[in-house]
């Protein structure tokens, strides 16, 4: 009828093609645009350079937090495992080592004499007394010394620590000529029972009933103290702990020191297992590639001068709580970390285009309100009113 059959021409050919691929495109949720109808701009140029920025560095944050893992805290009663301590004592007293008795005294009615297991080095107190990072009892809280100790509760953090620190006390600083040895360090560290106990370091002939000791000239008191280590549990120096290079003077000779210790059994582990009691078994040395068992402690101290009826010298009261804090640290898996990053690009662009569309679109109709206005300034000139300028003025002229 049309032609087409006498040039041998098929009037499908012009049409879309059926078949079951064809019948798809009924179900596309993506319309697509021919790129004739569409324009680029150099503001579409530089919002899209906007939004990559901005979604790669979320997509930095959310691998920075993935790689970070997520910390949690578990309380637990302990249930006896271990039944011995390790104290870890480093401090520097201004007395000479002879004039000195060191003992523990647990609640059991055991008895250590410390001083004969723990070292002790001649040395001058004006080694210890000026060095840095040194904090003064008493004295306001240094922020730099906080952050340190907020650092040193987090699971990556200690194992780090713990791996690249060397287990070993410091040497004692060799004494310069000139320097007196008026100071003693008491370094070492000795095993005691898990329970309440008493730690002291008393003056010679104080404290102890003890036949053949030779009584200390009261002249010759002088507790004056620096705490570079303080810690139970495995050895850890470069782990801060709450009196760690703690500094503490005094010009009396009878003054008594306190520190009350609550110490809490902590595991900061990376295994997979969570069960305390399952990592305690499992780390029977104390420290492994992902675990860490160790002590926390809380303290209180106090300092006053004393009578001579009583006993000057420093005192460590420690009590063992009856809990188990387990701080593991955990990541999320490659294909949740996939999710979010998709979530925060797809978010950024489909929030950003919709920013974009939004100001242009108030462009349009600030540009339009603009040139209506501007047309109506111009209504009156030339020959709207079908008269030219000229015959108006010749007309009256006459």
């Amino acid at each position: 009828m049309n032609g087409f059959a006498d040039h041998g021409l098929d009037e499908a050919a012009f049409g879309e093609k059926g078949g079951f691929t064809e019948g798809l495109r009924t179900f596309d949720a993506f319309p697509k645009t021919k790129p004739t109808y569409t324009r680029r701009t150099s503001t579409g140029g530089y919002t899209t350079l906007i939004l990559i920025v901005i979604s790669t560095l979320l997509s930095i944050s959310e691998l920075q937090r993935w790689y970070g893992g997520h910390e949690t805290q578990q309380f637990s009663v302990e249930k006896g495992v271990s039944h011995t301590m390790q104290i870890n004592l480093d401090a520097t007293v201004a007395m000479k080592c002879n004039d000195l008795h060191i003992n523990i005294q647990d609640a059991s009615g055991d008895r250590v004499l410390a001083g004969d297991m723990l070292n002790r080095n001649p040395t001058s107190w004006g080694q210890w007394v000026d060095k840095k990072g040194v904090h003064r009892l008493g004295s306001s809280r240094n922020e730099g010394r906080e952050e340190m100790e907020e650092e040193d509760t987090h699971v990556g953090h200690v194992l780090g620590e713990v791996r690249r620190g060397s287990r070993k006390f410091r040497k004692t600083p060799k004494l310069e000529r000139g320097m007196p040895e008026d100071a003693c360090r008491v370094f070492g560290s000795l095993e005691g029972n898990k329970v309440q106990g008493d730690f002291h370091i008393t003056a010679r002939g104080h404290g102890y009933m003890e036949f053949g000791v030779e009584h200390l000239d009261h002249t010759a008191f002088n507790f004056s103290h620096l705490i570079s280590e303080l810690s139970f549990g495995p050895l850890y120096p470069s782990l801060l702990n709450p009196l760690d290079h703690t500094l503490a003077t005094t010009p009396e000779h009878f003054n008594r020191f306190q520190y009350y210790l609550s110490i809490v059994p902590t595991i900061y582990t990376r295994s997979a297992s969570s069960d305390p009691q399952d990592l305690l078994l499992k780390t029977p040395s104390g420290s492994s590639r992902n675990t860490i068992l160790t002590n926390q402690y809380a303290v209180t101290t106090s300092s006053a001068p004393v009578p001579h009826q009583s006993i000057p010298g420093i005192f460590f009261k420690f009590d063992i709580e009856p809990i188990l804090l387990t701080i593991s640290e955990s990541r999320g898996g490659f294909l949740a970390l996939l999710v979010r990053v998709v979530n925060v690009i797809s978010g950024v662009l489909v929030g950003g285009g919709w920013c974009y569309q939004l100001w242009e679109w108030a462009g349009e109709n600030w540009g339009s309100r603009a040139r209506r206005g501007r047309a109506k300034s111009t209504v009156g000139e030339g020959m709207l009113h079908g008269r030219k300028e000229e015959d108006e003025e010749g007309e009256e002229g006459g």
